[in-house]
């Protein structure tokens, strides 16, 4: 088996087969961060925004986002998640919302991508469902915070 690479012996742009890896469990988690007003950060925590449960359905946002990566990123592979989860910490000091993003499976490549595409698109489903009242909101930190399995083995951030 080669080195894998987005590109073919002629340079063209391909997705990597990963027919010949093994099948391990693999899981990612990421982050994001979005940043608001002190009144954005209160009406989020309260429930009270107009359009509802801001982080209810910023969490299914991005559940539903890690089940359509492919189709979002060229080149990845599509993948049957076996969990997504997306979980908030309310960072009052700051007014920002963080939010975790995890996704798990067993299969042959790895699971960065739909966590990464999970962290993003939560975090713009918040500013979505806010920015009437606060379009000045900042997205920030989205990263990799560890990875599990593969080849590659255990990622953590530092």
């Amino acid at each position: 088996m080669g080195e894998f690479t987005h590109f073919d012996e002629k340079g063209a742009a391909h997705m990597v087969d990963v027919g010949d890896k093994e099948i391990t469990k693999r899981s990612a988690t990421a982050t994001a961060t979005i940043v608001m007003t002190a009144e954005t950060f209160d009406m989020i925590r309260a429930g009270t925004a107009k359009k509802g449960d801001v982080l209810g359905v910023a969490r299914l946002a991005g559940i539903m986002a890690a089940k359509k990566t492919p189709d979002l990123i060229p080149l990845c592979h599509p993948l049957s998640l076996t969990k997504v989860s997306i979980d908030f910490e309310m960072e009052e000091a700051e007014h920002a919302v963080k939010i975790f993003a995890t996704c798990e499976l067993k299969g042959k490549t790895g699971v960065e991508m739909e966590a990464l595409t999970a962290a993003s698109v939560t975090a713009l489903t918040i500013y979505d469902m806010c920015k009437a009242v606060d379009k000045g909101m900042i997205i920030q930190e989205t990263k990799l915070l560890e990875k599990t399995g593969g080849k590659s083995g255990t990622y953590k951030a530092t």
